[in-house]
């Protein structure tokens, strides 16, 4: 008997629903997390330093995550909730 898969599926579109952006950055808290890859934190820690001395953002935090192949562990999570305005994700290489 001779078994025949069809490899198409039926498309399903989901709208993505974006948290409101900020109008302005200044005196924000902003939460850096870098994904453990070559120069991720300098392009961030960077990131950080111009977003605080041209934008006016009061503080910046970095968070690293375990590696660059998983989420954000929940300790960052309720890390960032606790303490952050605005999240800046970014990778290295």
């Amino acid at each position: 008997m001779i078994e025949i898969l069809d490899p198409t599926v039926a498309a399903t579109t989901q709208p993505i629903a974006f948290a409101p952006r900020p109008t302005a950055l200044a005196g924000k808290r902003v939460a850096l997390i870098e994904n453990t890859k070559y120069n991720s934190d300098r392009l961030l820690a960077r990131i950080g330093d111009v977003l605080k001395s041209e934008y006016g953002v009061a503080e910046w935090t970095m968070y690293r995550k375990h590696n660059s192949g998983v989420p954000a562990h929940r300790e960052i999570i309720d890390a960032i909730k606790a303490s952050s305005d605005v999240v800046v994700a970014g990778i290295g290489d």
